[in-house]
């Protein structure tokens, strides 16, 4: 196998230029998870590279949200054997991986079906992949010697919740994100909704100490990060160890409000955002901090799921739609401008006509800015998989375009309210013509002008010209335009357009689309709820 380039040393020591390459699918947990394992394969000399076509090493970032998940991992698989058997003919190899949730849920099953992937690994054991590596055959100190045939090493499978934090073991990231960037601070749930898998793929609620937040927070911005986007699958959930003041030493526990209002102290940082929440988990601290903190931005993804106390009873969500409604009114009270999005199923086994017309009413009540909406689909191991009173898939398609129909119309509304404003945008990137700029406004639309290259990197205020189905058109709102470039490392590597309104068929993370900063294919599904 031949590397990308040249390494140093001599002899059973050399270690060469290898190239990686990581398709992503799902939240934008799952792009900061394919982010960190590009660090953890950096010191065995991989370095990213844009198609899998040249790669050593092809790793699937895989998502068991959506239907028939498994299936397109295997039709992925499928395009990826000829590249890697073509590699073999030629007497090289390219180690195959399959990471993240469909590994952890279908790993076994991956290696029957598909024997020629050499790691299956789940998503809490990534900080092991330097041992996987070696085990597949394809140890970076064996240039040139890593089997290529028949007698290559037995496939490595890890699925197992190790004892350890993988975090405790990670290196500390290396490549600059761009103007917005991801830091992971809690991963799984232990809620058990009726219809998630997250709790069986992810594991138990678990939060990263503060201490470790605020020092990869710092490095961020000391890379150029304007925007940092808190992650969790439950990320109000967070409770890790604090720090007491002026010293590096462990505090008492906070939550994220505390944590968040440590992180408006860090400078560089102009906003910060978090995803995704759940309602039981939003305390008083959090709520006053998107009253006392101009730098959390005004928009907050909040899934509800339905309005049937009913549904919501049997997805075991642990509120009611009138709890779900006074902490909107708490929110509303401490935040005025605080623009909502939210998660909606239609479809969950045994829902009538009147838990649907339920969830009508509590979105015409509530108003959303944007929303995700989707058909209800089994996933196997989760309690509504096997419930009775299973909704037909043609009434699940009328609920949903019901349903869709009416968020589009919310959502037109609120774009339309912005025209006329002046917006605060963080510039991130050129726009899709020559001449524009694009960036996101406080409450996550992407807009664009036509502008300078110097406007990115900064926090600019603009007009609202005009308002579209997804974005927003804008003018400068002086003649003032910014004369200093952004840093090299504060450039985005490439950015994604992102519907507020996926179909069923089609659906978009909020998050994942501001920056896609590892060279890799990304593939969007819907955040955990």
């Amino acid at each position: 196998m031949s590397g990308s380039g040249s390494g140093s040393g001599s002899g059973s020591g050399f270690v060469a230029t290898k190239r990686l390459h990581v398709i992503t699918w799902g939240c934008q947990m799952n792009v900061y998870d394919s982010l960190r394992m590009a660090d953890v394969l950096a010191p065995l000399g991989y370095t990213p590279v844009p198609t899998p076509d040249d790669a050593d090493m092809v790793i699937l970032n895989t998502c068991h949200i959506r239907d028939r998940a498994a299936e397109k991992v295997f039709s992925e698989l499928g395009r990826l054997r000829r590249i890697k058997e073509a590699r073999a003919a030629d007497g090289g190899r390219m180690i195959l991986a399959v990471a993240g949730c469909v590994a952890q849920a279908e790993g076994a099953e991956i290696l029957a079906r598909a024997p020629y992937v050499d790691i299956v690994l789940g998503p809490q054991t990534y900080h092991r992949l330097p041992d996987m590596v070696a085990r597949a055959g394809g140890s970076p100190n064996k240039v040139g010697g890593s089997k290529a045939g028949g007698d290559r090493a037995a496939p490595v499978i890890e699925t197992d919740f190790p004892p350890e934090q993988k975090f405790d073991d990670l290196p500390e990231a290396s490549a600059p994100q761009g103007l917005s960037a991801f830091l992971t601070i809690q991963e799984g749930c232990d809620k058990f909704c009726s219809f998630c898998v997250v709790p069986y793929t992810r594991g138990a609620e678990m939060s990263r100490p503060a201490a470790a937040v605020l020092a990869e927070a710092r490095k961020l911005a000391a890379q150029g990060a304007r925007e940092i986007v808190l992650l969790g699958q439950n990320v109000n959930a967070w409770h890790g160890a604090g720090v007491r003041e002026g010293t590096a030493q462990d505090d008492a526990t906070w939550g994220l409000g505390r944590l968040l209002s440590a992180m408006a102290e860090i400078p560089g940082i102009a906003r910060l955002r978090y995803t995704t929440s759940h309602p039981g988990d939003m305390d008083d601290t959090l709520i006053a901090a998107h009253r006392d903190l101009p730098m959390l931005m005004p928009f907050l993804h909040l899934p509800v799921q339905s309005g049937s106390d009913r549904m919501l009873t049997a997805m075991n969500r642990r509120h009611s739609a009138a709890d779900y409604l006074r902490l909107i009114e708490r929110l509303r009270a401490a935040r005025p401008d605080l623009a909502l999005s939210s998660d909606f199923i239609v479809g969950h086994p045994g829902e009538t006509a009147a838990d649907f017309a339920a969830t009508l009413t509590l979105v015409r009540e509530v108003g959303f800015a944007q929303a995700f909406s989707f058909k209800y689909s089994a996933r196997p191991g989760t309690p509504a998989a096997g419930a009775p009173d299973q909704v037909p898939e043609a009434e699940k398609d009328r609920r949903l375009q019901q349903l869709q129909a009416l968020l589009r119309e919310q959502q037109a509304r609120f774009n339309a309210g912005c025209v006329g404003r002046t917006l605060p945008v963080l510039f991130t990137g050129p726009g899709r013509h020559p001449g524009q700029v694009a960036g996101r406004s406080p409450f996550l639309q992407p807009v664009h002008l036509t502008g300078p290259a110097s406007l990115i990197g900064t926090e600019t205020p603009v007009n609202i010209v005009a308002a579209h189905t997804n974005s927003l058109s804008a003018a400068l709102a002086s003649a003032t335009v910014p004369t200093a470039s952004p840093s090299p490392s504060s450039q985005p590597a490439s950015s994604t357009s992102a519907s507020a309104h996926p179909s069923a068929a089609e659906s978009t993370s909020h998050f994942a689309a501001l920056t896609t900063p590892l060279a890799t294919t990304p593939i969007k599904e819907r955040a955990c709820a």
